[in-house]
């Protein structure tokens, strides 16, 4: 994400003028707009002359700038676009003012966003500004008549490839170098900086010699990693590990891994976790919240009013960052986000246990 400009305007709300630069800093947007935020940006519409009146329906389309006030949102990722939907607040033709509209925002397209910003919402801005310079990394995970192949973005992890073969020694039986030879063949289309290569056994081992031979430009990217399991599982083991660290200053799922397996220690201890809204909110209040974390679609519904929680959201958020608290937001997409989900899709490792 790149920051173009950034002042305040009236009403203590902050216009920051953002560019996306990638499908991550789309889906960082999904979580930080809001209904009620107003976004500006280029677009066009279809408008028709009908009794002096021009309306959204016929006719041609038109290029004009708008601004809307926000009513929802959504992260359209295999379209690698964020659409913003709402009502005409501003526009460069006034006589589109108050009708609803939908901005397509896409990759490198200029936003304006003029809100009251909340501390979690500027601190996963400024992560989506800090990522500019991370490196694109894969993770293969590989076994016996196996492999799979996962981008790291920060929206989660995503299965890429999945090669897989019956095994043994009957006639469409695959060979270890024919499941070599494909993944070899993958990972050379691949545009990525770096390449984890995981899985249990020795198999990863003769998979990196057999690509090392075959390709070494590839090899040279590769680090591997031992892990117990192939696949989702392999990936999870990856991460907790820091492998990703490794070869990336900093990506936010590795983050999340490392903060549910603490916090799911700390549970099965009895010691320093809360979990639940209203366990998470008295330890909030005591300013025992040493990190807070939260599920990003579970913090829209609330903050939308569609959530079921007894407890204001921006209130808890603002409750832990006034006393010291940090705040990490997890991507449901992923497991950790999942796992956390179903404790109630808040909960707390906390500076000192709650009697």
């Amino acid at each position: 994400m790149r920051i173009a400009d950034r002042h305040r305007v009236e009403g203590g709300r902050e216009k920051i003028t953002v560019v996306p630069e990638s499908v991550d800093d789309l889906w960082h947007l999904n979580y930080i707009l809001e209904p009620g935020d107003r976004v500006g940006g280029d677009t066009s519409r279809r408008v028709r002359r009908d009794d002096e009146q021009l309306r959204d329906s016929g006719g041609e389309r038109e290029h004009m700038y708008v601004t809307l006030a926000v009513e929802e949102t959504e992260f359209a990722r295999f379209a690698n676009r964020l659409r913003v939907s709402g009502t005409i607040e501003d526009c460069s033709r006034e006589d589109q003012l108050g009708f609803h509209h939908t901005l397509n925002v896409e990759q490198q397209e200029e936003l304006e966003v003029t809100k009251h910003w909340k501390p979690d919402q500027l601190e996963r801005l400024e992560e989506a500004v800090e990522a500019r310079d991370s490196t694109d990394v894969v993770i293969v995970t590989v076994e016996e008549a196996a492999a799979h192949v996962h981008d790291v973005a920060q929206y989660g992890a995503e299965e890429r490839v999945a090669l897989t073969g019956p095994t043994g020694k009957g006639e469409y039986a695959r060979s270890r170098s024919e499941l070599f030879a494909e993944l070899t063949d993958v990972l050379r289309r691949l545009e990525v900086d770096a390449i984890i290569l995981a899985g249990p056994g020795f198999t990863k081992q003769d998979a990196y010699k057999y690509i090392e031979e075959e390709a070494p430009e590839v090899a040279e990217l590769i680090t591997m990693v031992d892990t117990s399991a192939v696949g989702d599982r392999g990936v999870h083991e990856v991460l907790k590990r820091g492998a990703v660290e490794d070869v990336q200053a900093e990506t936010r799922i590795a983050r999340e891994a490392e903060l549910i397996d603490r916090l799911m220690q700390e549970i099965a201890s009895g010691e320093k976790a809360a979990y639940g809204v209203e366990a998470v909110e008295e330890a909030a209040e005591f300013g025992a919240v040493e990190t807070l974390l939260v599920v990003d679609e579970r913090l829209r519904q609330e903050r939308g009013g569609d959530g079921e929680w007894t407890v204001d959201a921006n209130e808890l958020l603002e409750t832990v960052d006034q006393k010291g608290g940090d705040i990490v937001v997890f991507s449901h997409e992923f497991d950790p986000g999942e796992q956390l989900e179903q404790l109630g899709g808040v909960a707390a490792i906390l500076r000192y246990r709650l009697q």
